[in-house]
């Protein structure tokens, strides 16, 4: 559940007209363990379980607490269509240049402190069962940002015990729970299994 949960938030901006609920949360957690019973139940049939932005953002702010690494909170996400979607994440950057970075004059996260808004805009490709973010554009507090910039806070953010070196922003991934591929549309994304 981990690693789908953590795959939504790669992609972390709501839409204004979203009403975030504790019902949406729990309808969103319903979905996600729908999809890991299907995966464990062999079938040639393509199941599709929809999921909508008001749902997964209401996840993210009820219920995703414990999943997000420390210095990342307030995760959002904008599901545009045709595979496009953005992301919003308050990231303390604090701590990512004092975990990571050299620190040096040339190095952007020591011009940058405290918690700020990071956006990052762009398209979720997918295909038996992997998965690749195209990214398009980034910025911190409205200021657009190098790809090697974000790309860091990537790095930093998806460091866990199983992987202790991170990911890299354009890592080829596999989907969990033997989803074949997503579809965003706009409000919305499908997954396939």
């Amino acid at each position: 559940m981990r690693g789908l949960l953590l795959a939504a938030l790669v992609f972390v901006t709501s839409s204004a007209a979203d009403v975030l609920t504790p019902q949406l949360a729990d309808a969103f957690e319903k979905k996600v363990v729908l999809v890991q019973k299907q995966a464990a139940q062999k079938s040639a049939k393509d199941r599709r379980t929809a999921f909508t932005q008001a749902e997964t953002n209401s996840y993210l702010k009820f219920k995703a607490g414990d999943l997000l690494p420390t210095g990342l909170t307030q995760p959002e996400i904008t599901m545009l269509g045709s595979g496009k979607v953005s992301g919003k994440a308050i990231v303390d950057l604090d701590i990512v240049r004092q975990k990571q970075s050299s620190g040096g004059w040339l190095d952007p996260t020591s011009y940058l402190t405290g918690k700020l808004p990071v956006t990052a805009a762009g398209r979720i490709v997918t295909w038996d069962g992997k998965g690749k973010f195209e990214l398009e554009s980034a910025e911190v507090s409205g200021v657009p940002i190098p790809r090697s910039f974000l790309a860091q806070m990537v790095n930093f953010f998806t460091r866990t015990a199983d992987n202790p070196r991170g990911s890299s922003i354009d890592d080829t991934f596999n989907l969990p729970a033997e989803i074949k591929r997503i579809d965003v549309n706009a409000g919305s994304f499908v997954l396939h299994q």
